[in-house]
C-alpha cells in the first residue's frame, strides 16, 4: 500500500469584516450612557485633551457656534482642517449597519398588530441586554470579599453562588459541590450558613420553604405562628386548608390570619429583584409639559458641560512655528474633541426626536395616565426618525422622561400589546393595571385567581391566556389567591 502524502501550501483568502473605529465606539457609549456617567466622561476627556475648554453655562445653546468648535477660525486654518475631519454624519449612519447579533432581537411586529409571547420575550431579552446593572453574583461576590472569612470559605462562596437559580435557590446538592471542587462537605456546608447571612434575605435556600424559614429566623421570628406553619403546614396553605391549619395548630382563625400576614411580606424569589433595577435616582433628559393645546418636549442638558476647541491651540496651528510632531499632536487631540463635541451634539438631536415620537404616540397616556399607554415599538419609531432599531436602543438605554405622571424610563414606553373590543391598541402595561384594580377590589374573603381574572378582562374583550395573568400577577408583586384570601 502507497503510503499516503501531506502536502503544505500557502493560500491567500479574502475576506470582508466590519472593524468598528475607536471614536465611533466612543459616540455609541456616549449615545448610550446615562446623564451623570456622561458628565463623568466628558470631565475625563476634559483632563485628557488639552484641546477642549469648558464654556460657561449662561448664553450657549447646542447649535451654538462656539459649541462646536467653529469660532475664531481663519478659513484657510479651517479649510485644511475639515480634510482632516471624520465626516460625523456619515461616519454616525454605521449605526444603521452593526450589531447583526442584536437584530435577531429587534423583528418585532410593525404598528397596528397584535403581539405574541415571542414577542415581548425577545423585547424583554434585548432590554435586559441594553443596561448594565449589578447581577446577583456581583452583589453576592462583594459581600463575600469584605466578610472576615478565609481565602478557602470564600472559594466555596463562589461554588455556591455560581449555582443559584434565577430565584436565588441552590440547585445542586452540597455534596455534589464539595465533589466538584474538591473540598469536604463540611467546609461546603459551612460556606453555605455564611452564604445564607448575606443581603438578600433567603438567598440560597434550598427551595421555598427553607426560603421563607430562612427570612422568619433572620427576623428573630423563629418561635411565631408564621415560622410553624412555614414549616410544618406550608402545603396545607398552598392549598387554602386554613380550617385545617387551625384546628392542627391549635390557634384561632386571627391568630392564622395574622400568621399568614406575616408570610405574605417576605420574598419567596430573593434573587428575581437584580433582575430590574429598583433603587436608583435618576436624572430625566427630557421634560414633557403642556405648552396651551399642544405637549411640549424640552431636553434637559443642565448636565452636559459646554465645550469648545481651545482658541490658543488653534493659534499655536495657524503661526506655523510648531515642529511636525507637535503639530500632528495638537491636530489629534483638536479632532478628538471635535468628534466628542458632535458625539454629543448628535446624542442629544437623536433623544430629541425619539422623544417627540413617543409623546406623539402617547398623547392618551399623557392626558388620563398609564391605563391608556399605547402598544409601541422600536420598529415603528425608527421608520418615523429615520434610524435603525440599534440606534433607538441605545438612544433610549438609561435615559429617563419626567412627565405629568411622573418619571418614567424611556423604554417604559415601548411595550407590546393587545386589542381591546373596540380595536383599539392596549398595552400590557394597561392590561397589568387593570389587573391590579381587579385585585384590588376584590372581595378579601374570595380572592380572584388567575382564571377568574382572565374571565373578567375577557368580558372587557381583552383575551388573555392564564398563564400570562400569572406572569403579570407575579411582576407586580400579587401574590396567588390562596394566599390573598383573609378569613
Amino acid at each position: 500500500m502507497a503510503a499516503q502524502g501531506f502536502n503544505q501550501e500557502l493560500r491567500q483568502k479574502q475576506t470582508q469584516s466590519q472593524v468598528l473605529a475607536p471614536q465611533l465606539r466612543h459616540s455609541l457609549k456616549i449615545l448610550q450612557v446615562a446623564a451623570q456617567d456622561l458628565n463623568i466622561t466628558i470631565q475625563e476627556e476634559l483632563q485628557t485633551n488639552p484641546s477642549l475648554e469648558e464654556m460657561p453655562m449662561d448664553g450657549v445653546s447646542l447649535d451654538d457656534g462656539t459649541l462646536n468648535g467653529s469660532d475664531g477660525e481663519n478659513p484657510e486654518q479651517e479649510s485644511a482642517s475639515q480634510n482632516e475631519e471624520l465626516k460625523f454624519d456619515e461616519t454616525f449612519e454605521i449605526l444603521s449597519k452593526i450589531d447583526q447579533d442584536w437584530r435577531d432581537h429587534l423583528s418585532e411586529a410593525s404598528s397596528g398588530q397584535s403581539f405574541t409571547s415571542e414577542d415581548a420575550e425577545r423585547r424583554d431579552h434585548f432590554f435586559d441586554s441594553l443596561v448594565t446593572e449589578t447581577s446577583l453574583q456581583e452583589h453576592l461576590l462583594s459581600q463575600a470579599s469584605l466578610s472576615d472569612i478565609s481565602a478557602k470559605e470564600c472559594e466555596a462562596i463562589e461554588y455556591l453562588v455560581g449555582s443559584l437559580d434565577n430565584n436565588g435557590f441552590l440547585n445542586t446538592s452540597l455534596s455534589d459541590l464539595a465533589l466538584f471542587s474538591g473540598m469536604s462537605l463540611g467546609e461546603m456546608q459551612s460556606a453555605h450558613q455564611t452564604l445564607k447571612s448575606f443581603d438578600p434575605p433567603g438567598i440560597g435556600a434550598f427551595d421555598l420553604q427553607d426560603c421563607l424559614a430562612t427570612q422568619l429566623e433572620l427576623q428573630g421570628l423563629r418561635n411565631s405562628d408564621a415560622y410553624e406553619m412555614v414549616q410544618n403546614h406550608l402545603k396545607l396553605l398552598t392549598r387554602r386548608r386554613i380550617p385545617d391549619i387551625t384546628r392542627k395548630m391549635g390557634i384561632n382563625s386571627d391568630e392564622v390570619q395574622a400568621a399568614i400576614d406575616d408570610i405574605a411580606l417576605l420574598d419567596p424569589a430573593p434573587g428575581r429583584r437584580f433582575s430590574e433595577d429598583t433603587n436608583r435616582s435618576v436624572l430625566p433628559d427630557v421634560v414633557v409639559e403642556r405648552d396651551e393645546d399642544k405637549w411640549k418636549v424640552t431636553l434637559n442638558s443642565d448636565y452636559i458641560p459646554r465645550l469648545r476647541i481651545s482658541p490658543s491651540y488653534k493659534e499655536m496651528i495657524a503661526k506655523g512655528q510648531l515642529s511636525p510632531e507637535e503639530r500632528e499632536y495638537i491636530q489629534e487631540k483638536m479632532r478628538s474633541g471635535k468628534f466628542l463635541i458632535s458625539s454629543i451634539e448628535q446624542r442629544q438631536q437623536t433623544i430629541e426626536r425619539i422623544a417627540n415620537e413617543i409623546v406623539k404616540i402617547q398623547v392618551a397616556f399623557l392626558e388620563d395616565g398609564v391605563a391608556k399607554l399605547k402598544p409601541c415599538t422600536m420598529t415603528q419609531v425608527a421608520e418615523t426618525v429615520r434610524v435603525h432599531e440599534t440606534t433607538v436602543s441605545r438612544a433610549i438605554a438609561n435615559k429617563y422622561i419626567q412627565t405629568p405622571h411622573g418619571i418614567f424610563d424611556m423604554k417604559f414606553f415601548f411595550t407590546p400589546g393587545y386589542k381591546g373590543g373596540g380595536g383599539e391598541d392596549i398595552s400590557n402595561t394597561s392590561v397589568k393595571g387593570m389587573i391590579q384594580q381587579l385585585v384590588s377590589n376584590e372581595e378579601p374573603t374570595k380572592p380572584l385567581s388567575d382564571q377568574g381574572i382572565v374571565a373578567l378582562l375577557k368580558e372587557k374583550e381583552i383575551n388573555i391566556a392564564r398563564r400570562t395573568v400569572a406572569k403579570y400577577r407575579e411582576e407586580l408583586g400579587i401574590l396567588p389567591s390562596n394566599l390573598r384570601r383573609q378569613y
